[in-house]
């Protein structure tokens, strides 16, 4: 049914001045249309039409479509100003992402090898001769005459031991030996005789030769009888236990009256050291042995005394042990203020050559894999590469790099076990970086 009343959400098809009207356009996007069809709604049965006399008025239907194109406006320009900072995030996040995604190293670069710091290595300290003093006859102690701590010149006595046994055995060689001249004598005489007679052809001449093989017979006889007499002398001469070079009596082990056997098969006596000078031995790591000659100068470090006291090699073993893989070094350290006890623990730093060493990197850059020793170097453009090195000598914190890296690399420090070349990684910027920032 057709009614005469325009509607108030339809434009009219001409206007007053007979001109087609263009009105505004709604926005097209569904939420708008419901948005304007509320507003159409809402805003109740308006007034009736002005007289068309009236130019000055609007038509309700203008009125309308404008608040309603106002609000489409402000709704999407909120769902425009919620949707740019939604998806400004959403591109942060993907960002941050792919940047989390590349792992962060810290690198190094190796650095050259400094002489300052030479090689340490702990020491034994002996005396420069040493003795242990053992008996040569047996028998009893009768007196000592040097305690530990005293200092004797070669010679001088230090003990000694009754033999009774043995002066027994001197007085029946010397017996023996005497018996052994006159058996001399008498085949001496026996000789001659016998040889004045066989000038007369009154003895034959095969009982001329055995006289005179007696006679020598007898004389070899004396000749040992008097070397057996000479060994007892000897023998008995050890009742006196002296030095056999001048030190100090580090232990005496035995007191009046023990019972003294002779040989090393007995107690020791006595203990003798010289420490004048003193013979230093060091063994020496296999990656450091060819570093050191005769003559290569060093220094002993004790723990007692403050400064360090020089030291020289004397020489060395020359070659390594089987079951320390070490060299055997001998130095020599003047000890004429017997500053330095013997046996004493020491440590040895020895002076390195003037040639340079090769670069070093931290302990905590190498990678132990099946391949051998490797570290994990960054390129210019963040890709990781692999790199197998030989390693010289260890410092402990610090090891010496002779191949596989330059100063102008940057090795990874603490590698994960998982790196492998190709992987993309990001450094961590240093203090140094920070600051320069």
């Amino acid at each position: 049914m057709n009614s005469d009343k325009p509607k108030y959400n339809e434009v009219p098809e001409t206007p007053q001045n007979g001109k087609p009207a263009v009105g505004p356009q709604a926005p097209t996007t569904s939420a708008a249309n419901r948005l304007l069809d509320y507003a159409a709604q809402s805003s109740g049965p308006l007034p009736a039409a002005e007289p068309k006399d009236k130019p000055g008025a609007k038509s309700p239907s203008k009125r309308g479509l404008t608040v309603g194109a106002i609000i489409a406006l402000v709704i999407v320009a909120g769902l425009l100003l919620g949707f740019l900072p939604r998806l400004r995030q959403s591109r942060s996040t993907a960002t941050d992402t792919s940047q989390l995604a590349i792992p962060s190293v810290s690198v190094v670069s190796p650095a050259p090898g400094t002489n300052r710091a030479g090689l340490v290595l702990p020491a034994e300290v002996k005396p420069w001769r040493e003795a242990s003093i053992y008996a040569r006859a047996n028998g009893y102690l009768k007196n000592w005459v040097a305690d530990i701590g005293a200092h004797v010149e070669a010679g001088q006595q230090l003990a000694l031991i009754e033999t009774p046994d043995l002066d027994q055995q001197l007085a029946q060689a010397n017996a023996q030996l005497v018996l052994s001249q006159a058996n001399l004598h008498l085949a001496e005489v026996t000789d001659n005789r016998w040889k004045e007679l066989l000038k007369t052809a009154s003895v034959s001449e095969q009982a001329a030769a055995e006289k005179a093989a007696a006679r020598e017979t007898a004389a070899a006889s004396v000749e040992a009888d008097r070397a057996n007499m000479r060994r007892l002398q000897e023998l008995v001469s050890f009742q006196r236990v002296v030095a056999p070079f001048a030190g100090t009596i580090t232990i005496r082990a035995v007191d009046i009256g023990d019972l003294i056997i002779a040989g090393s098969g007995g107690n020791q006596l006595f203990h003798l050291a010289q420490a004048d000078k003193l013979r230093v031995y060091v063994r020496v790591p296999q990656t450091g042995a060819l570093g050191i000659a005769p003559g290569q100068a060093a220094s002993l470090a004790i723990p007692e005394l403050s400064d360090p006291v020089p030291a020289k090699v004397l020489t060395t073993s020359e070659s390594i042990s089987t079951i320390s893989r070490t060299l055997l070094v001998q130095l020599e350290v003047d000890n004429s203020q017997h500053r330095i006890l013997p046996y004493s623990y020491g440590e040895v730093r020895f002076e390195e050559g003037a040639a340079s060493s090769g670069l070093t990197l931290p302990s905590n850059t190498l990678l132990f894999r099946a391949e051998g020793l490797q570290v994990a170097v960054v390129s210019s453009n963040g890709v990781v590469e692999l790199r197998k090195v030989q390693v010289g000598r260890d410092f402990g914190q610090t090891v010496e790099i002779s191949a596989g890296v330059t100063t102008a690399d940057r090795v990874i420090t603490n590698p994960s076990d998982s790196l492998v070349t190709g992987i993309k990684v990001q450094i961590q910027p240093t203090a140094n970086t920070l600051a320069a920032k």
